[in-house]
């Protein structure tokens, strides 16, 4: 029986979700600029296709040391006060880039050394910030729809926000990059303040034990555990690409700031797609299997982007390496959402968190030390077929498995 699409917005009828929204896109917005920057910086001060996998490598293994805590922290909580204080944290770091990107301070290992203390703040930020999400609906039936939702808004942010910073860093400089993303922060903090939700936690077990029940909980289920390791094989294997744009831009393509953003905001622009497809979605039905096809078409992409020496056919391809990328983690989080129990949601979406981008960090270390070696072609073609591969294991999995979740 062919999907009914329901109407993409419907979840923005809930007032606290509405105002969450806003602020969340403006500043989803700046962090992607800030990203694209700071890769972008990272190369003109060091040259190293190894600074930047160090770059990926510095701002999201916090997430994978520190990930499963801050998970437990988050479950023990009001989820709003602690992103107010995680958002305000993000700020000063911005404002330390700006100030010492301005008067010519930064160096290679300073840039590292403050992504490494941002990944810090998102190991608390990132499992925070999914557990919101769910108390921002009235309606429970909106959730599917407000995690898309949520999802859209970082894509929409990821088109726009990497266009942006190649054509200020052209204009202004990579400073004020980094000052407009601090001035970004204040919109998603005006709009924590203004919500009425006050999503509380369960402090009454010991961390330790509380860790110890959310590890049980999330391996012991059969579905959440194999499409988390869907989520860590893309991780590993196909967003690294992204920390070694801009050695592909300058060396392959011999561009510059503008074509960076340009390359980056197609894999946005696929990434939207995605987040629409899942937004117009009525349930998770039949959203099982769509997520474990995204795996393949992935790694396609990934290994035809490697192969590609026509400019005008990297565009098309990052489009759809972005929405297979998207349709595996957001649809993930949708499906993981709507299997969790209440209770272990913080630290379930922490182990998420971990698998998507904590693992990252490994596959950027990994990816940039083979680039060094063999040259960035060689090593994204290998990534290519490699998410094929674990795509299409993941698939025989899923036909093997003889209990399946609604919508298999």
């Amino acid at each position: 029986m062919p999907t009914v699409l329901s109407h993409p917005l419907r979840a923005l009828r809930s007032r606290d979700f509405r105002i969450y929204f806003g602020g969340q896109l403006i500043s989803t917005a700046g962090t992607w600029m800030q990203q694209v920057t700071m890769g972008w910086l990272a190369y003109s001060l060091s040259g190293s296709a190894l600074v930047l996998g160090l770059l990926g490598f510095a701002s999201q293994a916090p997430i994978l040391l520190f990930g499963l805590l801050g998970g437990v922290w988050v479950d023990r909580m009001d989820r709003r006060r602690l992103m107010l204080w995680t958002q305000a944290l993000s700020l000063l770091q911005a404002l330390a880039l700006a100030v010492l990107t301005w008067q010519g301070w930064i160096t290679a290992p300073v840039l590292l050394g403050l992504a490494f203390l941002l990944g810090c703040i998102n190991a608390v930020d990132l499992p925070a910030r999914q557990s919101l999400v769910v108390h921002l609906v009235e309606d429970r039936a909106l959730l599917p729809n407000a995690i898309a939702l949520n999802s859209m808004l970082v894509n929409v942010s990821r088109f726009l926000g990497p266009a942006l910073a190649g054509f200020v860093i052209a204009w202004a400089g990579e400073a004020v990059c980094f000052l407009l993303n601090a001035l970004s922060y204040m919109a998603v903090m005006l709009a924590l303040l203004a919500i009425r939700a006050r999503p509380g936690g369960d402090a009454s077990k010991r961390p330790l034990l509380a860790l110890k029940e959310g590890l049980t909980y999330t391996f012991g289920h059969g579905d959440i555990r194999l499409f988390l390791m869907l989520v860590a094989a893309a991780s590993f294997l196909l967003t690294p690409y992204v920390v070694m744009m801009p050695l592909y831009v300058k060396a392959e393509l011999g561009g510059d700031a503008r074509t960076l953003g340009l390359l980056v905001s197609s894999a946005g622009a696929g990434a939207l797609l995605a987040a629409l497809f899942l937004a117009t979605r009525p349930s998770v039905e039949g959203l099982v299997r769509r997520v474990s096809l995204a795996a393949p078409l992935g790694g396609t992409a990934l290994a035809l982007f490697a192969l590609n020496t026509v400019h005008g056919l990297a565009y098309p391809i990052l489009m759809v390496l972005g929405f297979s990328v998207v349709l595996i983690a957001a649809g993930s989080n949708t499906l993981l959402q709507h299997w969790v129990r209440d209770d272990m949601r913080g630290r379930v979406m922490s182990v998420f968190s971990m698998s998507f981008l904590g693992i990252a960090p490994l596959g950027s270390l990994a990816v940039g030390s083979l680039t060094q070696g063999v040259g960035v072609r060689p090593t994204l073609f290998l990534c290519g077929l490699l998410t094929v591969f674990a795509g299409l294991a993941h698939g025989a999995r899923l036909r093997r498995r003889l209990t399946t979740p609604a919508g298999l």
